[in-house]
């Protein structure tokens, strides 16, 4: 009889599902804490930043675009590194100074930075403006540099507490004075037209020496 069988499935119903145990989620390793840190700042358009003047108490927030993949060429800019190569100043020819670095190690944590800059009097050593820049930024322009002026450039990175702050990366460099530029393009430009005059005259000479006056030198005398 199929009745006993029956009344057991009603009492007793279907078996539960094996249930799965359910726990906290493992937190992510800082390898990939940092790689979707570093993956973020990449994908970020936009580099916010406010510049603070000396003696003022904050700064309008600005945007600018990154310049990815910018590199220095010999004859537009020159390249200055700090210890260690993590902040490069390249100065352009015409005077503005664009800087680059690399993300901190570990980029966990990461907040932004703050620029510090300061140049050489005769003197003493006077502050210029700083700049604080957002986590994503990763160059700055410096629209105008004062010629022959040794300027000193630090980039601090910010972290939040309680991770220590890294060490700040600082760079030194000169940016040449425009008159001086200015000069070495006129002497360049007339030292080339000097040099073409010069063959020009002395193509000239050779043909005047060639054509002219070998034919009088070898004329049959009359007798």
């Amino acid at each position: 009889s199929l009745l006993p069988p029956f009344l057991a499935l009603l009492c007793f119903g279907a078996p539960a599902p094996a249930l799965r145990a359910v726990g906290p989620t493992p937190p992510a390793s800082p390898r990939r804490a940092e790689a979707r840190t570093e993956a973020a700042a990449a994908e970020e358009p936009w580099c916010p930043y406010k510049v603070v003047a000396e003696g003022s108490a904050g700064g309008r927030l600005c945007f600018r675009t990154p310049a990815r993949g910018f590199q220095c060429s010999a004859r537009a800019c020159r390249a200055h590194r700090s210890p260690g190569g993590a902040l490069v100043a390249n100065v352009l020819r015409n005077g503005s100074v664009l800087l680059q670095w690399a993300p901190p190690r570990p980029a966990a944590g990461l907040r932004g930075f703050a620029l510090n800059c300061s140049w050489d009097g005769t003197y003493t050593r006077f502050p210029c403006d700083s700049v604080e820049l957002g986590a994503a930024c990763r160059d700055y322009l410096l629209p105008e540099a004062h010629g022959s002026v040794r300027y000193r450039l630090c980039l601090q990175p910010r972290v939040a507490p309680p991770r220590p702050a890294p060490p700040a990366h600082c760079v030194e460099f000169r940016v040449e004075p425009a008159a001086m530029r200015d000069i070495v393009v006129a002497m360049t430009a007339v030292g080339g037209t000097i040099c073409v005059m010069l063959v020009f005259i002395c193509l000239l000479v050779a043909y005047i020496t060639e054509n002219l006056m070998s034919p009088a030198a070898g004329a049959p005398r009359r007798a």
